[in-house]
């Protein structure tokens, strides 16, 4: 699996020239759709398939600052999963320093917002999704 990196650009530091925390959001955004594309599968081919997996939370630990022009490496993880719900882990590093640590909930809904059982109704996605769990310490 590769790691996602993104390179801070200027506009998305504050007045200090650090990387406002806001953006830290979205790039966990970004490394997940990449990781979902990674597994084989990406958010278009969920969405074909009647999938949406809308964040119900996140919990995040901001341990360093990042500037314009660091380059964060970003490892997804599956931290927690269920037939129905699934917890999403990112350790972002910059040159192999940890900066920031999160975790994003998501549930499994169909297109009408109903729940759907990924283990049952997409058993591929599921065992993909499943092979990717990180070990417990």
């Amino acid at each position: 699996m590769n790691k996602y990196v993104h390179k801070v650009k200027y506009y998305e530091t504050d007045k200090m020239g650090i990387t406002h925390h806001s953006n830290y959001i979205r790039i966990m955004e970004e490394a997940r759709l990449d990781f979902l594309e990674q597994i084989g599968f990406g958010f278009e081919k969920l969405e074909a398939t009647g999938i949406v997996s809308p964040v119900l939370g996140i919990e995040a630990k901001y341990v360093k600052t990042t500037t314009f022009p660091d380059e964060i490496e970003v490892e997804v993880f599956v931290e927690k999963l269920s037939p129905l719900k699934m917890t999403i882990g990112y350790d972002f590093s910059v040159k192999g320093e940890t900066v920031f640590t999160a975790t994003s909930s998501h549930c499994f809904l169909n297109m009408e917002g109903r729940p759907v059982f990924i283990q049952k109704d997409y058993p591929d996605f599921f065992a993909a999704m499943k092979g990717m769990e990180r070990a417990k310490e």
